[in-house]
């Protein structure tokens, strides 16, 4: 890279779990981080956790003039995109910009509508999330082999598109340039509208009874996990993405009814209705394996070992070592715990030809295995 392209100092502004973590993978790289928000508490917390150091705006460099930093990343909600740049912009605060909303077309055309010099500017989009928020919940491997996505307007220099992209690298991510209509059409399908759609089912456990929240179980955790996120971030998010968050929605809610239609029948003693629950649930399954594995590639066929496990610490280093013992790579976990009782069951997904090795070397080594 050109060294005049690349970024040696960056402010953050807004330090929530995104910006945060950004500054987080940037300090791993000894890069600069000014930390600037609106809450001086956020500001504190992330500067204790290593993100950087407080932005001061009134402050001179070295040679007594203000201090211009390589890169502005803006880290707050879609609807203060725009309005963030152009002042940021007025100031001369940085060589380039960019942002990580998770919208991208709104705020491309509130920037240029403001008057924003969109040639210095490109808009992006980590895909990497976590269901808590704030800089208190924030990783600086948050991004690692996830995809970024770019989404540069016309006017974008290639200079300013190049900056972005170090910053994608230094945050471990893959590159995706795309449109920003397309953006915003693919993550209604693949984020927005799933957030929504889990909400809605946790929305029903809110009235559950105790007898049945006694009974969950991970399938329900696994389709909820996300509906614990901040309805406050997320009403901005779904509001800068309303049009085709509601499309998605109303072709879900079209296959549900359709499927609340066929079960009545069925429960009528129409058994022929099947067909139409079976149709369902078989796209379902064709949907769910599109779903790219690891690294981008095609989702794989793993092999899941189930081993009972103890609750009480380093369980898991435990079984993690057998796994390196016997040079078996574990390309996914997940835990379901036993309600009432000191115990849970680890699913390991390995390699197919793995699965019989792993077994008989847990079953030497005295684990459960069902």
């Amino acid at each position: 890279m050109n060294p005049e392209q690349d970024i040696r100092t960056v402010l953050v502004v807004g330090t929530g779990l995104i910006g945060t973590s950004v500054a987080l993978a940037l300090r791993e790289h000894g890069v600069r981080v000014l930390l600037a928000d609106r809450d001086p508490g956020a500001v504190r917390l992330a500067r204790e956790l290593g993100a950087g150091e407080e932005w001061r705006p009134d402050a001179s460099g070295d040679g007594g003039e203000f201090e211009t930093v390589d890169l502005a990343v803006i880290a707050v909600p879609p609807a203060f995109v725009a309005g963030e740049l152009l002042e940021l912009q007025k100031g001369e605060v940085a060589r380039f910009y960019t942002d990580v909303a998770s919208v991208k077309a709104e705020p491309i055309a509130m920037a240029r509508e403001l008057g924003c010099d969109l040639g210095t500017y490109v808009a992006s989009h980590p895909l990497a999330g976590r269901e808590r928020s704030g800089p208190g919940a924030a990783r600086g491997e948050l991004f690692l082999g996830r995809p970024w996505a770019l989404c540069p307007a016309p006017e974008a220099q290639a200079s300013a598109v190049q900056a972005v992209l170090r910053l994608i690298e230094l945050c471990g991510a893959n590159p995706v340039e795309v449109d920003a209509a397309e953006h915003d059409q693919a993550v209604a399908v693949v984020s927005h509208a799933p957030h929504v759609a889990a909400s809605a089912v946790a929305a029903r456990l809110a009235e559950a009874t105790d007898v049945a929240l006694g009974l969950a179980g991970q399938g329900v955790r696994d389709v909820t996990r996300i509906a614990g996120g901040d309805p406050g971030l997320w009403l901005g998010i779904l509001s800068g993405n309303a049009a085709p968050v509601a499309e998605v929605l109303e072709a879900v809610s079209r296959d549900l009814a359709d499927a609340a239609t066929a079960l009545r029948s069925l429960a009528s003693g129409d058994t022929s209705a099947g067909g139409e629950v079976t149709h369902l649930l078989k796209r379902g399954v064709a949907g769910h394996g599109r779903i790219p594995g690891k690294h981008g590639g095609p989702a794989p066929a793993y092999t899941v070992v189930q081993v009972i496990i103890g609750d009480s610490p380093g369980q898991l280093a435990r079984l993690f070592q057998v796994c390196d013992e016997v040079g078996v790579n574990v390309e996914d976990v997940r835990l379901e715990h036993a309600p009432g009782l000191p115990l849970g069951i680890a699913e390991v997904s390995v390699q197919p030809d793995a699965a019989p090795v792993l077994v008989q070397a847990l079953h030497e080594r005295g684990w459960q295995v069902p």
